[in-house]
């Protein structure tokens, strides 16, 4: 094979996602986790991620 071939994977990234919650919800909140992710086109951890950085404004008053 070509030495200069660029290798297949997923890049070394300075910030690794490498922590993992697992969440309880009731069926009302998980439905409505379910409606953000859709309506907005992103991962239910995408939407998680917008929910905590709102309430990190809200408390850094």
């Amino acid at each position: 094979g070509d030495v200069m071939s660029p290798r297949i994977g997923r890049p070394k990234t300075d910030n690794p996602k490498n922590i993992r919650l697992e969440i309880r919800l009731d069926k009302k909140t998980s439905e409505i986790l379910e409606k953000c992710s859709s309506v907005l086109n992103l991962t239910k951890t995408d939407v998680i991620k917008q929910g905590i950085s709102l309430v990190e404004k809200s408390i850094k008053k």
